[in-house]
C-alpha cells in the first residue's frame, strides 16, 4: 500500500507522479490519496487518477481502517467513514469521518523511521537544523482564501452532495508537545522548529504553560517560528505571556495582514482584524522584541485591484516596519469560497496547478491583466527591498535574523528577475516555487 497526500495545489503533480510510479511497479499495490487539495476535488480526482481510495479530511483513523480492511480481504469500502471511490462507474462518498476528539491520544511521531539527517540542511532558511512540527490542528475562522482550515473542520454533507464545513480548533497537551521537542532536540540535533499550525497562539493558557515548560527543560539554544494571529499576540502581551514565549525561543513569526483596507478584510471573512490592531501588534514586536523576525503576508490582485491599491499595500508594510513582507497574488485554491466564485465567473486564466504557487498571478483583476499584476509585484518588492533595510538585517545581533535576511534577499532577487523577464520579454517561467530535481527524477 502507498498513501500520499497534498494540501498545496502546486505540488499535486508530485503526488500524482507517486501514483504513476506505484502503478508501474505493481498493479496489486493499493494506492490512496489524501490531503485538502484532492479532498476538495473529489470527482476530478476519481475521474482522472487511477487510485483505490481517496481519504477525506483527517486521515489517521481512516488510513488505519483501510489497511486493516484490505489486509483482511475486504472489498466494499462503503463501510469505512471518510473515503471516496468509484464503484461500477459511480461516485461513492461515505459519511464524513468524525475528527479525533483528543489529539493527546495520538502517539509520538515515528521519527526513528525517517531519515532525519536529511531535514533542516538549509544554510540560511530556518537554520540550523530546521524541521516542521505542530501542536494544534484547524482554525476558528473561515477565511475565504484559505483551504487549510477545511481539512480539519467538522464536515456535513448537505442535499445535492454539497459539503458544509464548520471551523474547529484542537491542540495537543503542553507535555506532549514539549516531550516531542525534547526528543528531536536531543536525539536528532534539531535547533529550529517551524510550527505549521494555522493559528499557533489561540489559547493563552496553553501558550503560557508551553513557554514555562520549554524554559524548564535543557533546551538552551532552541528557537522556533510560528504563524500567529495579531489579536491573540496583543492579548498575550497584555497578559505578560508574549515575553515568556520570546524567552522560550520564539525568534520568527508571521502574521496574515492581507490588506491595508478594512473593508477588504471583511470581504475575506477576516473581519476580526483591522488596521489599528495590526499596527499595535507590530509596534509591540518592534519596540519590545526587536530580535524577533517580523514577517507578514499581503494578498494582492483581488478583483477590484488597481495599481494604486496594490502600492498601498507596500505603504502599509513600510509603516509596520517589517523585516519582510510577502506580497502574494490572490490564488483560488480548490475548496475555498474564492475558488467557487472564480470558477463560476470564469476568472481563472491559468489552469495549470503547478503555477498555483501564490507568486504567479493566475487570474486578472477588473483593471489589471496578469502580466500587469506580475510587473507590479516586481515594483512592490523593489520599493521595499532597499539598502537601509538590508543593512539593518545583515547587521542584526541575532544570527537567526541575519540568516533570514540573506535568504529573503535571494528569494526577492529570483522573483524580481523572473517577473521582469515575463513582463518585458514575455519569457514564461515554470514556477517561482520549485523543488530540486535529483538526476534520476525525469528518467
Amino acid at each position: 500500500m502507498i498513501a500520499v497526500g497534498e494540501n498545496h495545489a502546486l505540488y499535486a503533480g508530485e503526488a500524482l507522479k507517486v501514483v504513476e510510479l506505484a502503478r508501474q511497479v505493481d498493479r496489486r499495490i493499493k494506492v490512496v490519496l489524501g490531503g485538502s487539495h484532492f479532498s476538495n476535488l473529489v470527482r476530478q480526482t476519481l475521474d482522472q487518477i487511477d487510485i483505490d481510495a481517496l481519504v477525506l479530511g483527517e486521515g489517521e483513523v481512516t488510513l488505519s481502517e483501510l489497511m486493516s480492511f484490505w489486509e483482511n480481504g475486504g472489498e466494499d469500502l462503503s463501510a469505512i467513514d471518510g473515503v471516496a471511490f468509484k464503484r461500477d462507474g459511480q461516485y461513492v462518498r461515505t459519511k464524513p469521518r468524525s475528527l479525533i476528539p483528543d489529539l493527546a491520544s495520538l502517539p509520538m511521531p515515528a521519527y526513528d523511521l525517517m531519515p532525519m539527517e536529511h531535514y533542516g540542511k538549509g544554510k540560511y532558511l530556518f537554520s540550523p537544523g530546521g524541521m516542521t512540527m505542530h501542536h494544534s490542528r484547524g482554525c476558528v475562522s473561515r477565511c475565504s482564501f484559505c483551504g487549510w482550515w477545511t481539512q480539519m473542520a467538522d464536515v456535513e454533507i448537505l442535499e445535492g452532495d454539497k459539503v458544509h464545513y464548520r471551523p474547529r480548533w484542537r491542540n495537543k497537551t503542553v507535555e506532549q508537545t514539549v516531550d516531542e521537542i525534547d526528543l528531536v532536540y536531543h536525539k536528532y540535533g534539531k535547533r529550529c522548529l517551524v510550527f505549521v499550525d494555522e493559528s499557533w497562539n489561540m489559547d493563552p493558557r496553553w501558550n503560557e504553560s508551553f513557554a514555562e515548560a520549554v524554559l524548564s527543560r535543557d533546551l538552551a539554544d532552541l528557537h522556533w517560528f510560528a504563524f500567529m494571529r495579531a489579536d491573540a499576540l496583543v492579548r498575550d502581551e497584555r497578559k505578560g505571556i508574549l515575553e515568556k514565549l520570546v524567552r522560550s525561543g520564539l525568534c520568527h513569526l508571521c502574521i496574515g495582514v492581507e490588506r491595508a483596507e478594512d473593508p477588504e478584510l471583511k470581504d475575506f471573512e477576516k473581519g476580526f482584524y483591522n488596521g489599528a490592531l495590526v499596527r499595535d501588534a507590530f509596534q509591540i514586536l518592534k519596540t519590545k522584541y526587536p530580535g524577533v523576525f517580523r514577517q507578514a503576508t499581503f494578498i494582492v490582485g483581488i478583483r477590484d485591484e488597481t495599481e494604486t491599491s496594490m502600492m498601498s499595500q507596500v505603504s502599509l508594510a513600510k509603516d509596520l516596519d517589517l523585516d519582510y513582507p510577502c506580497f502574494h497574488p490572490i490564488t483560488p485554491i480548490p475548496g475555498t469560497a474564492i475558488w467557487d466564485q472564480a470558477i463560476s465567473e470564469g476568472w481563472i486564466e491559468e489552469e495549470d496547478f503547478n503555477k498555483f504557487d501564490w507568486m504567479t498571478p493566475v487570474m486578472p483583476s477588473k483593471y489589471l491583466s496578469r502580466d500587469e499584476i506580475s510587473y507590479l509585484l516586481y515594483k512592490m518588492n523593489k520599493k521595499y527591498v532597499r539598502l537601509r533595510w538590508l543593512l539593518r538585517g545583515l547587521t542584526s545581533r541575532k544570527k537567526y535574523k541575519r540568516h533570514m535576511y540573506v535568504w529573503w534577499v535571494i528569494v526577492a532577487m529570483r522573483v524580481a528577475v523572473s517577473s521582469v523577464k515575463e513582463s518585458l520579454f514575455r519569457v514564461r517561467h515554470d514556477a517561482y516555487t520549485v523543488l530540486r530535481k535529483p538526476e534520476w527524477y525525469d528518467a
